[in-house]
């Protein structure tokens, strides 16, 4: 890997280290869970991974299936069903957290 691409890679996970961090303090990553679980529960997201876990279970049978499967089989689609609004929501949150707090 070039160096250059090696030290922007560094400072993006610094500065994502530090957003998380500034979150963390002010308590702000634990508002923005619970608003996450509310609208996926609110979008009937929670209902559709948990139809989606039991087909898969299903189409493998019980005794056939990990914890790891389900999660490596589930995951992509989980994420795929998360509303757009949803993200645009935290986003939009995060950005206006950001603004508030510039002094990282």
């Amino acid at each position: 890997m070039d160096h250059t691409v090696s030290k922007i890679m560094s400072k993006d996970y610094q500065m994502k280290a530090a957003i998380n961090q500034k979150l963390i303090e002010m308590g702000e990553r634990e508002r923005l869970k619970e608003l996450l679980r509310a609208k996926l529960v609110e979008s009937g997201w929670k209902d559709q991974l948990k139809a989606h876990c039991k087909d898969v279970i299903r189409e493998k049978g019980l005794e056939h299936v990990t914890v790891e499967d389900l999660v490596t089989e589930v995951t992509p689609k989980g994420r795929a069903l998360v509303p757009d609004s949803v993200k645009k929501e935290l986003l939009q949150r995060i950005r206006a957290f950001l603004a508030q707090h510039a002094a990282l």
